[in-house]
């Protein structure tokens, strides 16, 4: 159970990203995040994710607060929590399988990250995260002579190898086209059912909002406009949310890579 209690996030400047949120999301469900820039979608999932520290309220992670934790309790919780984002953090002279092997490296004793940063140890399964992305044949190709496309499944396949219980995907496919957007978010659906965890992704495509995710949570300036199943969601809804979203976008922040353009939209209920 994620549990966040009148938690709020305040820059230097006395701002808020965050203001005064009560959020529960339970084990197993998959939650899209959508508002315009600026909302604070990019900075929930880094308090969520126990790499940004609230400055007021409090958060738990199945009833533990993280920040109480000691620095290798808090480190094994983080290892938990598995993280995808617009732009991958993958170096671009690394090997793909190396990359997908990143994925276990907070799991693995000292020995066997070392060893696998030299020699792949575990060959047979990286190509078996990599085959249904159609990229097993790219194994030990360097990610600089991928697409941004193939470079965004190398780092859903990095997410499925190391299997974790939360799933944090921030703008996972804004850099994609429609057809590959949709089968990232279509993946990411179906192995967080299939491993009955939770998944919270922040998105600015709608559409895929509410066609592949249960619940739709609406932010707009660190606050929830409306929390409720996609089927509920309506177009009055959205257009409340986004309205005089070029306003907003200006106070974007830096960890927010969101396009200033109005989001893809052609479902609603």
């Amino acid at each position: 159970m994620i549990t966040l209690a009148a938690l709020s996030v305040a820059y230097a400047d006395g701002r808020r990203a965050l203001d005064d949120l009560d959020l529960s999301i339970a084990p197993g469900e998959r939650v899209a995040l959508i508002g315009p820039s600026g909302a604070g979608k990019t900075t929930l999932l880094r308090v969520i994710g126990a790499s940004l520290r609230p400055t007021a309220g409090q958060l738990q992670l199945d009833g533990v607060d993280p920040w109480a934790l000691g620095s290798g309790p808090l480190q094994a919780l983080r290892a938990r929590i598995g993280k995808m984002h617009q732009a991958p953090p993958i170096p671009p002279r690394q090997r793909v399988i190396t990359a997908v092997l990143a994925g276990r490296l907070g799991q693995w004793p000292l020995w066997r990250a070392v060893a696998s940063l030299v020699y792949p140890l575990d060959i047979a399964g990286t190509r078996a995260v990599l085959e249904p992305l159609g990229l097993a044949e790219r194994l030990f190709d360097r990610c600089d002579q991928l697409s941004g496309g193939q470079l965004q499944r190398v780092a859903l396949a990095r997410l499925f190898y190391q299997k974790p219980e939360i799933v944090l995907a921030d703008e996972p496919v804004s850099a994609l086209d429609p057809a590959l957007a949709r089968s990232v978010a279509v993946a990411l659906n179906e192995d967080a059912k299939r491993r009955d965890v939770t998944l919270i992704a922040s998105l600015h495509a709608v559409d895929l909002a509410l066609s592949e995710f249960s619940r739709v949570i609406g932010l707009r300036e660190g606050r929830i406009v409306f929390d409720r199943p996609a089927a509920q969601v309506l177009t009055a809804d959205i257009d409340a949310l986004y309205a005089g979203a070029s306003h907003a976008a200006a106070h974007d922040t830096p960890d927010q890579h969101v396009p200033s353009a109005k989001p893809r939209l052609t479902r609603c209920a």
